[in-house]
This record gives C-alpha cells, sequence and structure tokens, in this order.
C-alpha cells in the first residue's frame, strides 16, 4: 500500500493544490484529469471574473513550486477572470519539474472500489488498495491502484435541472437545444445566440447575477435583446449580497450592479415561480410554473438559461462506504455547517480532515464536491481542505488536525440565530466569528444542544471554539 500512489481526480485548483501538498511530502501522486486541460471546467465560464482577488486564489504549497520555477505571482489586490486563472496560475503550476510528469488528460474515473472485495465487506477493508476506473480518450478502460484517492473532480458537469423540484420538467428534456445551463459566454462566445432574443434567467445567485449583467451590457448594444429574470424564491437578499458590507468588494459590487438594473427596469422580473413545465408554440418557449397566486405562464422567450446549481456526480462512489447529508449530499459532518436553511452569512468553521472522512479510510471528496448542492464554497476552503487531509494521509496529525480557516464574509444574513446559545446555526458572536464545530458535529449527531461549551474559556483559542479569534 506504501508504494502505490495517491490518486488526485480533477485537476483544477483545489485538486492541483492536494497534489502540491502530496509532492511537499514527498508523497508518490498521480493525477486524473478527464478534460484536455489543466482547469478544464473553468474553461467553460472563463469570460466571467471571480469575486474574489488573487490573494484567495492561490494555495501556498502550490505557491513554492511556482516560485521555485521562477513565477512572478499576479497583484493580489487584482481579480482574475476565470480564463486568467487558468492561463496565470494553473497552467504554469501544472507545467512544473514536479507535477507535469504526474498529470493524465483525458482520463476519466467512472468508478473507484476496492480490489478483491465490494462494499459490503468489513474484515480488513483497509488492506485492501483502492481500485479506480479510467475511461480513456478512445472509449476504452482500465485500471489503477491507489493507497487512497482525493476527489476534487467538483460538479459544474452535473447541473441541477431547471424543474423547482429537483426533477427535469416536461419539455426540459426535448427542449434540451434551447436551454444552456451555467453560465454562456453572452458578450463573445455565444453571442450570435443571445442578440437580439429574449432569455429567461432562471437562478437567485452569483452566476444568475453575471449572466443578467451580461445581457444588459448586450442590450446596450442592441436594443433587441431583452432579459426575463426568474427566481424561485422571494427573497433576494443573498443575491444582492450586502454591498459594501461584503469583504469581498467583487462579490458586493455585483449584487449592486444587479439590484440597481433590476430597479431601473431594464430585467423584469417574476420572482416566487416554481417551474413546472416548458412548451414550445410558435417557434417560441413558454415557460410554465406555480406561483403563491396559482398557475402562471412566462414568455414567449427565445432561451432559457438554468443558473440552478449543481450537484455531485454520486456514481462514482456507489461501492464505498460513503456518508453523506442527507440533503445537501455533502460530506456529512459538514452539512450543518453550511446548510443554506441555518445560516448564509459566509462564515463557515474550520474543518479539515476529520470532516471530510467518511467510513472508507483513506478516501476524501474535497473542493466544491465536499459541499455537495450547497452553493457557498470559495477556493480558500479548498486549500485548507487538502493541506489537512494530506497531511492525515501522511500520519501528521498535528499539522492534519492544525486547521485554520477565516474566510471573508457577505455582509448580509438571511436566516438568525436559533435561540440565543451561543453556536446555533447562525453566526456566533464574538470573540468567534463562525459556528463552533463542535455544534455541527452535535446536530450531525442528532445530539440535543448545541455543542459548543457553555461558557467559553479564557483566553478564546482557535482550538477552543474551532472559529477565528477576534
Amino acid at each position: 500500500m506504501q508504494e502505490l500512489p495517491v490518486v488526485v481526480i480533477g485537476a483544477g485548483p483545489v485538486g492541483l493544490a492536494a497534489a502540491a501538498n502530496l509532492i511537499a511530502r514527498r508523497m508518490a501522486v498521480k493525477v486524473c484529469e478527464a478534460g484536455e486541460s489543466v482547469g478544464a471546467n473553468i474553461r467553460d465560464w472563463g469570460h466571467v471574473r471571480l469575486f474574489s482577488p488573487w490573494e484567495f486564489n492561490v494555495d501556498p504549497a502550490s505557491r513554492k513550486l511556482l516560485e521555485a520555477a521562477g513565477w512572478a505571482e499576479p497583484d493580489k489586490r487584482g481579480y482574475p477572470t476565470g480564463h486568467e486563472l487558468v492561463d496565470r496560475y494553473l497552467a504554469p503550476l501544472a507545467g512544473t519539474a514536479e507535477l507535469a510528469p504526474v498529470i493524465e488528460y483525458g482520463a476519466r474515473v467512472i468508478a473507484i472500489g476496492r480490489r478483491g472485495i465490494d462494499k459490503v465487506v468489513s474484515r480488513d477493508r483497509e488492506l485492501h488498495p483502492f481500485q479506480l476506473v479510467i475511461r480513456d480518450r478512445d472509449g476504452g478502460t482500465r485500471r489503477v491502484l491507489a493507497r487512497a484517492v482525493i476527489d476534487a473532480s467538483g460538479t459544474w458537469t452535473t447541473p441541477n435541472p431547471a424543474g423547482a423540484g429537483g426533477m427535469p420538467v416536461d419539455g426540459e428534456q426535448a427542449l434540451a437545444e434551447r436551454i444552456a445551463y451555467g453560465i454562456p459566454d453572452v458578450l463573445n462566445r455565444d453571442r450570435d445566440t443571445y442578440a437580439g432574443r429574449t432569455t429567461l434567467v432562471l437562478g437567485a445567485g452569483h452566476s444568475a447575477a453575471n449572466v443578467l449583467l451580461d445581457l444588459v451590457e448586450l442590450a446596450e448594444q442592441d436594443a433587441a435583446t431583452k432579459a426575463v429574470w426568474v427566481t424561485r424564491g422571494r427573497d433576494l437578499s443573498r443575491v444582492y449580497g450586502g454591498g459594501a458590507n461584503d469583504q469581498l468588494a467583487g462579490r458586493g459590487d455585483l449584487g449592486t450592479r444587479l439590484r440597481q438594473v433590476v430597479d431601473s427596469g431594464r430585467i423584469e422580473l417574476v420572482r416566487g415561480f416554481a417551474l413546472a413545465g416548458i412548451r414550445k408554440e410558435d417557434g417560441r418557449l413558454l415557460v410554465n410554473g406555480e406561483t403563491s397566486e396559482g398557475g402562471r405562464t412566462v414568455g414567449p422567450v427565445d432561451r432559457i438559461v438554468a443558473c440552478t446549481g449543481q450537484r455531485p456526480d454520486l456514481s462514482l462512489t456507489r461501492e464505498l462506504r460513503v456518508e453523506l447529508d442527507p440533503w445537501l449530499e455533502s460530506t456529512r459532518m459538514l452539512g450543518p455547517m453550511i446548510d443554506p436553511n441555518l445560516h448564509s452569512c459566509g462564515s463557515v468553521p474550520p474543518h479539515g480532515h476529520r470532516e471530510l472522512s467518511h467510513h472508507e479510510p483513506g478516501f476524501y471528496a474535497v473542493g466544491i464536491k465536499s459541499y455537495g448542492r450547497a452553493p457557498t464554497f470559495l477556493m480558500l476552503t479548498g486549500f485548507e481542505q487538502v493541506r489537512s487531509v494530506v497531511a492525515a494521509i501522511a500520519g501528521d496529525m498535528v499539522a492534519a488536525d492544525d486547521v485554520k480557516l477565516v474566510l471573508p464574509e457577505t455582509g448580509v444574513c438571511t436566516t438568525a440565530p436559533a435561540g440565543a446559545a451561543a453556536c446555533c446555526g447562525g453566526p456566533a458572536p464574538d470573540p468567534v466569528a463562525a459556528c463552533c464545530a463542535d455544534d455541527a458535529r452535535a446536530k450531525a449527531d442528532a445530539q440535543d444542544g448545541c455543542g459548543c461549551p457553555a461558557k467559553l474559556p479564557e483566553p478564546v483559542t482557535a482550538s477552543s471554539c474551532c472559529g477565528k479569534v477576534a
């Protein structure tokens, strides 16, 4: 087992950070990337400018490899586009002498198990190496053995359907050529598809905000271009954000600009609309849905952009003993920490290998995939996740447990603490600015109470409440 590599699935920012941390610990590593180049999924939305600056987008272990190769780090205060993130960071990182030989492109992992035993067998399970089934470019399959697996494959290629019930609605699959999922490049690559047409944008997150603002800009160049914004909920405070109170200026500015164009009437807004069906009539699309006042039809429109988030591909791990949050499909321990039903302020308790572990020793889902369907992931979170996970695989439990995570808050909260106790499902009071990890563990184990100490110890430390120390 010790002679086998740790296999990392995905050559995005978090996957490469995992590989860089493994190399720093002189451990054998193999990176399997389904795309034909590094950051393949990011290229799909490469025109979008991130709302986090460079200082939050570079992994420390990766920086060391790059600096040794003579890399000039971008201005930490600048905001890269997706293409710039790949060109100025990920591509140089993947090209370093240490990483280039261990990355294999066009290698899609389609299943993971244990060699010689199935999911049911318990005896000596940890002594059987992992076995990954890989589909190559030519369609053939082969098997690779690993001592541990770090799944950083993300969720971009498995979008949620447009239907409010989590399943495709009537007409969605039949009219798939008129529906885009994610963030199309309205102003450049996909301009001819949207110019002079009416587009319905579904969703109330940052992806929808980017598409809507691009459509407004396109309408300034082509007056026949129109945008209709449809949201399932009525409260838009999360996407509008905290403005100047947001600790990420780019994120706050995105919401402020969106609110301004909606208030000006340049976007038609339909709130509280649960999409139930799509039909074609006279060459255009009519969208049926349910509102609190009853049924309603929106349209006609020419195109639909579904910015309804993504979900993890659970088929990879059917033969592994994974434990997931029952509604978020995140790692089980993370569920209460990131559940948008409980809190939405942008703060996430520090978490590492323990919160990311499963009943399958040596397997970890990291990055946005570890969040399942939750929408609040930042790259900075993934970098600290893989640092802890790699330390645990290496047996350095002191480093693995020394998890530190301070995230910039949104400046807006759409839910309130569930009671007067310190850390129950909302932003914790000073001197801790993130919910207690003990609280999340208690909730995950169905224990009564918050799970946090009744009185914070003096002095407060990161280990005592697992949050940001004031």
